[in-house]
């Protein structure tokens, strides 16, 4: 009892007896912890006062548009019994039919920026649903041209009321101007992405050897640049 009396006559300091009296010690910083976070990119073009804030903001921007259009396609899809790349195939082999006629497995990859093989794993796919026919091109018995069934062209004009609805509301931020604006940058996008990937690729194999001719702007009027700009 005597400890007891004792303990609790003893005198307590101001900041035991105020807890939130106390001060907060800053806690020292993790060890190897960088004082500035690098730069992502170093083109002026990119950077607003030095900072690249901005670029980063337009890359996380562009992943969340991104998301968003292909959970759009995949409704799109959903909509005829397809998923969204088969949907994709399907729509894109019939633009193509009506506006070049003949339409290949190469050409369609090539409009798709997809592989060849993955083309043709799409359309075998297509065709066992009985919505594409397959035949030999009568010029080249080693190319397939590929054409849209009458129950492939069903689906499409079952899905296109809504289909046409969706995508001017997904769209509808965008005037005239500012549309053709938008798919030219993409279209230089495509491209510069594909030089940013022979960059990467060269990286990532020890940077040995010539640098990628894809890394060097490409001339106007090259033979690279007139296929490019042919797609």
């Amino acid at each position: 009892m005597s400890a007891k009396k004792s303990r609790s006559s003893t005198p307590r300091s101001e900041a035991e007896q105020s807890p939130l009296k106390q001060k907060a010690l800053p806690l020292p910083a993790p060890a190897g912890r960088p004082r500035t976070v690098p730069l992502t990119v170093s083109r002026p073009e990119l950077l607003v006062q030095g900072s690249d804030r901005a670029f980063r903001s337009l890359v996380h921007g562009l992943f969340g548009f991104f998301a968003r259009h292909e959970a759009v396609r995949a409704g799109h899809g959903a909509r005829i019994g397809l998923v969204g790349i088969e949907y994709t195939v399907l729509i894109s082999i019939g633009h193509l039919s009506a506006e070049e006629g003949q339409v290949s497995v190469n050409r369609l990859a090539e409009h798709l920026y997809l592989s060849g093989a993955f083309v043709t794993t799409l359309t075998n796919q297509l065709l066992k649903r009985g919505l594409i026919h397959k035949t030999p091109d009568p010029s080249d018995r080693r190319r397939v041209l590929l054409e849209i069934s009458q129950e492939g062209w069903a689906r499409l004009a079952e899905l296109a009321p809504v289909q046409r609805k969706v995508n001017d509301v997904q769209f509808d931020c965008l005037s005239a101007a500012e549309f053709q604006q938008l798919l030219s940058m993409v279209n230089r996008l495509i491209e510069s992405s594909n030089r940013a990937l022979s960059l990467q690729a060269y990286y990532a194999g020890g940077g040995e050897g010539a640098m990628p001719t894809d890394e060097r702007p490409m001339k106007r009027g090259s033979k690279q640049s007139r296929r490019l700009s042919a797609q």
